[in-house]
């Protein structure tokens, strides 16, 4: 995302800032003060976060609102990361800093040392810049190898070469905590940071200052500091030492979606769908991820992302595209057939409990025909689709698959009442594209398959499935 042109009414030096009535202000107390007037207007401080109205924000307002540093804890795929990065919205849209600091200092309150000399000596003429919120706001991968030196600095070789002197403070090579002085720093997977790295965030959440090589640099940082960790790696491969947990303020405890309208918003927000998925088959897809999330074949501790759903609902799409192409009918419209996409492409986003090895493709498929049969009888309950089934039984074979366009599925069948019923259940109108009417009765039809009234047969060959009287 490109960072706005700043607006050119804004002060210059710190005579005209001061002029202006600009004041420092903290990091904690700038969110606290924009958090309360965005819910005292009635706003929505948290764009594009689903499933955590009631549970998960209300905690995070009370600890944004307390000024603690805190912890995301929950499994993957739960939207951690993305609430963190909603924290951009809380803060200032633009912010004055010292033209040409390392560490973005309040042009009224520098702390480095040469920053602090060159105040002195400019005075009202100090320069300032403006720092986008975007640009206050820094994210790091914890990973094994990360050294204090990338998180807090180190000796400059460079600087102790240029002739200053190595118990000179400017010789110091400021890491990526200082640097984000007057901003958020958010660290991923916190527990699998070296245990010698998390010491050395200690002083910096509770008493302000950092120490390298030796050297203890008394520099007020205005930082909120905010981690994520998975609760497996939170007490078997890695661990967040006692006295670092200690100066959290806040642990915050996700989860997936609750209900299966919050899966379903969250898959309309995220995916990237290339063709037309309707209500019913996104519907699918959110129950087969909460079977998936119940299943005692899954293993639940490694848990199942809501990248999962995301990804099962694109590759539906995709074979719909790959049908358009391969039968030139259009607009791409998805049709429950594209869903036995799914097991196949996705098994290896999965963990599976030990012992399960071979039936992986079977479990999914299992737990996939269930969410069918679930959604199925939420949308067609009451419908009698006996004149349909009758009408199979008769000879009206329907043959559907990745190469037969929906209008070849809509000949096989004779014009029947129930048919109409089936499609005013799932939106669709006589007026709508082929393959939107194909959709929905296929989408009975597999009803009808999985209530054993029908039956059906597979070509490998040809990739046909033929459905025909039980």
């Amino acid at each position: 995302m490109s960072t706005p042109a700043i607006p050119a009414n804004l002060p210059g030096i710190v005579g005209e800032l001061r002029a202006a009535g600009y004041q420092a202000r903290g990091i904690k107390t700038e969110i606290r003060e924009n958090l309360l007037a965005i819910l005292s207007s009635g706003g929505n401080p948290w764009p594009g976060i689903v499933g955590f109205e009631r549970t998960v924000l209300p905690q995070l307002e009370r600890a944004l609102l307390a000024g603690h540093d805190m912890v995301l804890l929950g499994e993957r795929g739960q939207g951690k990361t993305r609430l963190l990065r909603t924290l951009i919205g809380l803060l200032d849209e633009w912010t004055p800093v010292i033209a040409g600091a390392e560490l973005g200092e309040h042009p009224l309150d520098p702390i480095s040392p040469t920053s602090r000399r060159r105040a002195a000596e400019l005075g009202d003429d100090l320069p300032v810049a403006w720092r986008h919120r975007s640009e206050r706001y820094t994210e790091k991968l914890a990973t094994p190898d990360t050294s204090v030196g990338d998180l807090i600095g180190d000796v400059d070789p460079v600087k102790v070469a240029a002739g200053r002197s190595l118990g000179d403070p400017e010789t110091i090579h400021f890491g990526l905590v200082p640097r984000a002085h007057r901003g958020i720093v958010a660290i991923n997977e916190l527990p699998d940071l070296a245990e010698r790295i998390q010491v050395a965030l200690l002083n910096v959440m509770e008493e302000r200052d950092i120490q390298i090589r030796g050297y203890t640099i008394r520099l007020p940082l205005d930082t909120l500091l905010v981690a994520t960790a998975n609760p497996e790696d939170y007490t078997n491969r890695g661990r967040i030492i006692t006295p670092l947990k200690d100066r959290f303020g806040a642990e915050i405890r996700t989860h997936y979606p609750l209900t299966v309208e919050a899966e379903i918003e969250l898959v309309r927000q995220e995916a990237d769908l290339v063709a037309e998925v309707g209500p019913a088959l996104l519907e699918v897809i959110a129950r087969f991820v909460r079977h998936l999330r119940e299943s005692s074949a899954i293993d639940q501790r490694s848990g199942v992302s809501a990248r999962f759903a995301v990804a099962a609902a694109e590759t539906v799409a995709a074979a719909a595209l790959r049908r358009s192409a391969l039968t030139g009918e259009h607009p791409a419209i998805a049709r429950p057939v594209d869903l036995e996409a799914v097991p196949a492409v996705l098994r290896g986003k999965l963990e599976f409990e030990s012992g399960e090895e071979g039936r992986e493709t079977e479990h999914l498929t299992h737990l996939l025909r269930r969410a069918f049969a679930d959604t199925a009888r939420g949308t067609l309950a009451g419908l009698n689709l006996r004149p349909l089934a009758e009408a199979v039984a008769d000879g009206h074979l329907v043959t559907t698959g990745e190469r037969i366009p929906g209008r070849d599925v809509l000949a096989a069948l004779p014009e029947l009442p129930v048919l109409h019923e089936v499609a005013a259940r799932l939106d669709v109108t006589p007026t709508d594209p082929p393959g939107r009417i194909a959709a929905a009765v296929e989408f009975a039809l597999e009803s009808l398959y999985l209530a054993r009234q029908v039956a059906k047969d597979t070509d490998p060959e040809d990739d046909h499935i033929t459905i025909y009287g039980a």
